[in-house]
């Protein structure tokens, strides 16, 4: 019998391979076609129904190049009077060898005028200033004047590397970067909804935003990696204009 930890040790070398693969291929993607997939993935969201829907939505901040470009789906969101949730990275607050040391949090932007303030951090992604974040409504914050211990989202809008389909299953499959912020955060998110009892009559809906050059459409390409921890999506947007639904949601988002 294999061990667990040789398994995932193979795992993790699996998908460190493709990430390497994928950061040569989208490295010929050049800033003009980025700017246009950005553009083409913002406007099919707007007339998404799961985002028409949502009222408090998760919005990842963009690296500067390698994946779609989220600032005018912060803007529009923000115009449309949704409650805007970014990441929010920090220590985590309960230490133990079989946890991350940090975790991600999801945290409100006040208004447009908040959202611009933001600087960039050394990945040149905008990022919440720590000395606010108390201020602030937080999924896992609370009890404050926010009510942030009864918040939860109905929409979460996830990067990630590489994507795919799983030929059997046809779920569709996400390699992120390697630190498990969202698979851990979406774990303890639906963990939050149980103890509200939420879970079943208002799950949060997970789409993977991407350019299309991060999906992986043949064996030649690729496949994307999954263990136990990995969460499914609900839906994938491409540069495009494709959407990608898998066949157990299509009766649901119709």
């Amino acid at each position: 019998m294999v061990e667990p930890h040789f398994e995932m040790a193979s795992l993790n070398a699996v998908k460190q391979q493709l990430r390497l693969t994928m950061k040569h291929r989208l490295g010929a993607v050049s800033h003009e076609s980025a700017i246009v997939q950005s553009s083409t993935v913002a406007n099919t969201l707007r007339n998404f129904k799961p985002y028409q829907d949502a009222k408090r939505v998760s919005i990842f901040l963009s690296m500067p190049t390698g994946e779609i470009q989220t600032d005018g789906i912060v803007k529009h969101a923000l115009e449309a009077g949704k409650e805007v949730f970014v990441p929010y990275l920090h220590k985590n607050p309960s230490p133990s060898p079989d946890l991350p040391q940090r975790v991600m949090d999801m945290v409100r932007l006040n208004n447009l005028r908040d959202y611009e303030s933001l600087k960039p951090d050394r990945w040149g992604i905008p990022s919440v200033d720590p000395g606010t974040v108390h201020e602030r409504q937080r999924i896992f914050g609370g009890p404050d004047a926010h009510h942030s211990d009864q918040v939860l989202l109905d929409l979460i809008l996830v990067p990630g590397v590489a994507f795919d389909i799983d030929s059997e299953s046809g779920a569709i499959r996400r390699l992120g970067h390697g630190k498990g912020f969202y698979d851990y955060f979406i774990n303890r998110h639906n963990a939050k909804a149980v103890s509200l009892g939420k879970q079943e009559s208002s799950p949060v809906l997970l789409y993977g935003l991407a350019l299309y050059e991060q999906f992986l459409t043949s064996p030649s390409e690729g496949a994307v990696p999954v263990g136990p921890l990995d969460q499914p999506l609900d839906g994938l947007l491409l540069g495009n204009g494709d959407v990608i639904i898998p066949s157990s949601r299509q009766n649901k988002t119709e």
